[in-house]
């Protein structure tokens, strides 16, 4: 295994962290909280924002139950450690959904901080997935504590910043971003050993373009007259989500399992 590969994941997220600690805390923007969506259906308030989370829920609760089903998805895995990895990111999934469902029924830094905590179980075990399955098994799994525990640490500092009138989003906006560049850097790098990779790439786009109707969530809800963009922003990551439930129950350890050769 070339170490230069492993060290090109790592230097982004070094670099990053390391950039931060001049940067200075970064506040919560207080217009964060007000979203296109204002709409009351059901006696539902932001009714658009808070239903869609309904496919957080169905694909975390989906997800969990096959891998803590005795016998499924057995093609899935080379050795039953990796599952935990998976089974936290699918309860990171579930967990978003009910979180941020709580959350926008009534936007407040309160409330927030549900919303973005189990999101952090999901960002974070991706990563111990990828590792597992591009570098070294031993190491992921090993991995999953530690990330796991940072991701929540971050959230819990930018709560106790926020209590103390000095809000610092450094170190979640790290958790939230750099699992996706170290996602993208190994998928480019290293091989899988497992097949439909491709999947991978459905989860990448989808949280991008999610991200990107998160931004224009206002002019998205004017143009449709009826989906706000951080309405479809839950869509579109939740549908990630399934693409990789789907990518577990079609895929299958390969033959062999060689880095990619640059």
């Amino acid at each position: 295994m070339s170490h230069w590969r492993i060290v090109a994941v790592i230097a982004p997220g070094a670099l990053a962290s390391f950039a931060a600690l001049f940067l200075g805390p970064i506040p919560q923007d207080p217009n964060y909280h007000y979203f296109a969506d204002q709409r009351v259906f059901f006696e539902i308030p932001h009714f658009g924002d808070v239903i869609t989370n309904i496919a957080f829920m169905l694909a975390g609760s989906i997800g969990l139950a096959q891998l803590l089903s005795p016998g499924r998805l057995s093609d899935a895995f080379a050795t039953d450690r990796e599952r935990r990895a998976w089974i936290v990111f699918f309860l990171g999934i579930m967990l978003t959904g009910l979180g941020s469902g709580w959350y926008h029924l009534q936007p407040d830094n309160a409330r927030l901080f549900w919303d973005r905590l189990p999101m952090t179980l999901t960002f974070m075990a991706l990563v111990s997935v990828m590792v597992s399955e591009r570098i070294d098994a031993r190491v992921g799994a090993a991995l999953l504590g530690p990330l796991v525990a940072v991701g929540l640490a971050s959230v819990a500092w930018w709560d106790y910043t926020e209590q103390q009138g000095q809000g610092d989003l450094r170190w979640y906006g790290m958790v939230q971003f750099y699992p996706m560049v170290a996602s993208v850097l190994m998928l480019l790098l290293f091989r899988s050993r497992y097949t439909r990779d491709d999947c991978y790439w459905i989860l990448i786009a989808a949280y991008a373009v999610a991200k990107i109707a998160e931004h224009f969530d206002v002019e998205l809800y004017h143009l449709s007259g009826w989906l706000s963009g951080h309405s479809l922003k839950h869509v579109l990551a939740a549908l990630g989500a399934w693409a990789l439930l789907i990518m577990l129950r079609r895929r299958s350890v390969v033959a062999s399992a060689c880095t990619k050769s640059l």
